[in-house]
C-alpha cells in the first residue's frame, strides 16, 4: 500500500477488496507547487543529458581533454543514470519517495557544482559519473509520486506535464547550452552549463516539503542476486551502445550481447523464483506482466529510439552541413517545443475522446511529419525550404505530444501504488536505453550512408528509418488498452 506517511490506513467494513500487493488508499493529492518541485528536478536531469554537448569544444580547450575523455563526459552521465534507475525506484518504495527525491536533488546540485569547478578533465569525468548516479536517485521518485498521490484527470494532467518535461528538456538543453556558452556569463565560459543547476536545485530543495511523502507500507527486502544480474545486463548493453561508435564496432564488442542475453535469462529465473517464495524481487515479474506495461513498453521503445535518433541526426545535419552553431541548431527545434507543449495541454481531453486511438493518431502525425521532411530535403537540397522544414519538425512534435504522455499513463496504469517506484524505474530505464540506442543507430546509419552516397541520401535514409519506427508504434497501438 502507498499512503501518506503518518496518516492511518483506511479501515472499515465498507472497504473495497484489497489487491495482493496491499490496499490502495485514496490519492493523497499533489498540489501545483509540489508538481513544479518534482518536475524541476526531473527537468534538470534531462537538460544535463544534452546541455553539455555544445560545450565540448570549450571544455577540451580549457581542460585539454582528448576525444575519449570528452566522450566519457557525455556518456558517463548516461551510464550511471541508466544503471541506477531501477534501484533508485526500489529505494524510494522502501524508504520514502520524498526523502529519496530530496537526497537525490541535493546530490545532483552538489555534483553539478563540482562539475562547474572541475580543475582537470579527470575530475570532470568523475563528477559527471556521480551526477548521473544522483539523477538516478531522484528521477524515479517523480513518476512514483505522481502515481501514488493522484488519480483520474489529475493524474492524466500530471503525467502529461511529465511527458512534456521529458521531451522539452532534451530540446531546451541544446538551446540553453548554446546560449550560456555564447554569453560567457561572468567570464566562466562552459562552466555556466553546470553552474546554472545550483540556484535552481537549491530553490527546489527549499520547497521539497510541499511534496507528499509516500512509500510502500511493507518495506521491500534487498535482492542482491537480482541487482547483480540486472547490473551485469545493463553494463553489457550500455558498453556496446557507448563504446561501439568510438571503437568502430569490433567483433569482440558484439560478444557483450551474448553476455547480456544470458544475464537477462538468469535474471528472469531468479526474480520469478524469489517472487514465488514471497520475496521482494528487484524487478517483479507480476508487475511486468500487466498488459498495459507490457504493450506500452513495446510501443515506448521504438518511440523513444526514433526520438533519440531524430535529435542526434538533426544536430549532425544542422551543424555539419549547414554550419549552424549550437544556439542556431537548437533554435531550429523551437517548432517542436512549441507544438509539443501546446498539444500536451489538451492531451488528456483528446485521450478521453479517442482512448487508445490517440497513440495511433500520434504515430500517424509523426510519420507524416517525417515524410514531409524527407520530401522537402530530397527535392530542395542543398537549400530546402526553411518554412516547410519547420512545419515538418512541428508535426513531429504534435505526434510526439499525442503519443508519449499517453504511453506513460498506459504503462503505469496497472502498477500497484506500493510498487510505483519500481514501475517508474523500469519505464525510465527503458526510455533512456531506447533513446541512447536510437541516437547510436541513427548516427551510425547517417554517417555510413553519407560516406557511401551523399549527405542528402543519408538524411533521407534516416528519416525513412524513423518513419518505420512510427509505423511500428502505430501497429502496436492497435492493441493497446484504453487509457481513459
Amino acid at each position: 500500500m502507498t499512503q501518506r506517511e503518518g496518516l492511518p490506513s483506511p479501515q472499515g467494513p465498507t472497504a473495497a477488496p484489497e489487491p495482493p500487493a496491499g490496499p490502495r488508499p485514496a490519492a493523497t493529492g499533489l498540489s501545483g507547487i509540489a508538481l513544479v518541485v518534482v518536475l524541476t528536478g526531473y527537468a534538470l536531469s534531462i537538460v544535463d543529458a544534452s546541455i553539455v554537448n555544445v560545450a565540448l569544444n570549450p571544455i577540451s580547450d580549457d581542460l585539454h581533454g582528448g576525444p575519449a575523455a570528452l566522450e566519457l563526459v557525455v556518456s558517463g552521465y548516461g551510464l550511471t543514470y541508466a544503471l541506477g534507475l531501477v534501484l533508485g525506484g526500489r529505494l524510494g518504495d522502501a524508504f520514502g519517495r520524498q526523502r529519496l527525491y530530496a537526497y537525490g536533488l541535493a546530490a545532483f546540485t552538489l555534483t553539478s557544482a563540482l562539475c562547474g569547478l572541475a580543475p582537470t578533465i579527470e575530475f570532470l569525468v568523475a563528477a559527471r559519473l556521480l551526477q548521473g548516479a544522483a539523477a538516478a536517485m531522484l528521477v524515479p521518485q517523480v513518476l512514483a509520486t505522481i502515481q501514488a498521490a493522484t488519480e483520474g484527470q489529475a493524474r492524466a494532467r500530471a503525467i502529461g506535464m511529465y511527458g512534456a518535461t521529458a521531451a522539452l528538456g532534451m530540446v531546451i538543453g541544446q538551446i540553453l547550452g548554446g546560449l550560456l556558452v555564447s554569453l560567457d556569463i561572468a567570464g566562466i565560459g562552459w562552466r555556466a552549463v553546470f553552474a546554472i543547476n545550483v540556484p535552481i536545485g537549491v530553490a527546489a530543495l527549499l520547497a521539497v516539503r510541499r511534496v507528499p511523502a509516500t512509500k510502500a507500507d511493507a518495506k521491500p527486502s534487498f535482492d542482491p542476486r537480482g541487482t547483480a544480474l540486472f547490473g551485469l545486463t545493463m553494463v553489457c548493453v550500455l558498453a556496446l551502445v557507448v563504446a561501439g561508435p568510438e571503437l568502430g564496432w569490433p567483433p569482440w564488442l558484439w560478444s557483450l550481447l551474448l553476455v547480456a542475453a544470458a544475464g537477462a535469462v538468469a535474471l528472469a529465473r531468479v526474480e520469478r523464483g524469489l517472487e514465488a517464495r514471497g520475496g521482494s524481487p528487484l524487478l517483479s515479474p507480476s508487475v511486468l506482466s500487466h498488459q498495459g506495461m507490457r504493450r506500452g513498453l513495446a510501443a515506448m521503445v521504438p518511440f523513444s529510439a526514433g526520438f533519440g535518433a531524430f535529435l542526434f541526426v538533426y544536430a549532425l545535419v544542422a551543424q555539419g552541413h549547414f554550419g549552424f552553431d549550437g544556439l542556431e541548431s537548437g533554435g531550429g527545434l523551437a517548432p517542436f517545443a512549441v507544438a509539443f507543449f501546446a498539444v500536451t495541454l489538451f492531451t488528456p481531453r483528446i485521450a478521453a475522446a479517442l482512448g487508445a486511438r490517440i497513440v495511433t493518431l500520434g504515430a500517424f502525425v509523426q510519420g507524416a511529419g517525417l515524410l514531409l521532411l524527407a520530401l522537402v530535403i530530397r527535392l530542395g537540397w542543398p537549400h530546402p525550404s526553411l518554412t516547410l522544414v519547420l512545419v515538418g519538425i512541428g508535426l513531429y512534435g504534435v505526434g510526439a505530444a499525442l503519443t508519449g504522455p499517453t504511453l506513460f499513463r498506459m504503462i503505469l496504469a496497472d502498477v500497484p501504488p506500493a510498487q510505483a517506484g519500481m514501475g517508474s524505474g523500469v519505464l525510465v530505464t527503458s526510455q533512456q536505453m531506447a533513446t541512447a540506442l536510437g541516437a547510436t543507430v541513427g548516427g551510425t546509419v547517417y554517417l555510413s550512408l553519407a560516406d557511401w552516397q551523399s549527405t542528402v541520401s543519408a538524411a533521407v535514409g534516416v528519416l525513412a528509418l524513423l518513419a518505420c519506427c512510427s509505423v511500428t508504434v502505430l501497429v502496436i497501438s492497435l492493441k493497446l488498452p484504453d487509457p481513459r
